[in-house]
């Protein structure tokens, strides 16, 4: 007891000493980054996005061992996925023109990408997640990633996208004066 009657008052002393240099002598803090950038590749690209899906999703990410307490995670997830047509693959032979007709063979539609907007996601709460914290939001994001896919993939997106490159398409054709416009999917 007679200990902490003569250590607490030299521990009271020095907070108050380290409060005291920090508001009087303030340090200041500067951050620099350099960066390098390189160009690795440029691509033609010539596909038409067509429909694009907005996606929230609520997961909760859990991590059972046998040595931890059982961690999770919960995340609002948001992401986007996007339907086009690659107009790359359309050729000659897969235009038919005649008098005032004309039929397009397009290219079947297709999932250009599904990618996670991590501006907009947030982690809601975490439990018992510790020093595994930053792994088990990886982990989270990217079963949230595998997860979001696999329901676009059963979704009607490639449906849409059809739907969408005819309605699309269509008025730019027959601004060309052609009357009867067709699209089939190859």
């Amino acid at each position: 007891m007679r200990i902490v009657f003569r250590v607490l008052p030299w521990l009271i002393l020095l907070v108050a000493g380290y409060f005291f240099i920090s508001k009087k002598f303030s340090i200041n803090t500067s951050v620099e980054s350099k960066h390098q950038l390189l160009v690795e590749k440029i691509e033609a690209i010539g596909k038409l996005e067509l429909v694009r899906y907005q996606i929230s999703d609520v997961l909760e990410h859990k991590n059972k061992t046998d040595f931890l307490p059982e961690a999770s995670v919960l995340l609002i997830v948001k992401a986007e996925a996007v339907g086009c047509i690659d107009l790359t693959k359309i050729t000659r032979e897969d235009i038919e023109v005649t008098a005032d007709t004309a039929v397009v063979n397009l290219p079947q539609p297709e999932i250009c990408y599904v990618k996670i907007d991590h501006k907009n996601s947030r982690v809601y709460d975490t439990k018992m997640a510790f020093f595994r914290e930053a792994g088990l939001v990886d982990e989270a994001y990217k079963a949230a990633e595998k997860q979001v896919t696999a329901e676009v993939k059963k979704s009607n997106i490639l449906t849409q996208t059809r739907t969408n490159a005819t309605n699309v398409l269509k008025p730019l054709i027959e601004g060309l004066g052609y009357k009867n416009v067709r699209f089939t999917f190859e």
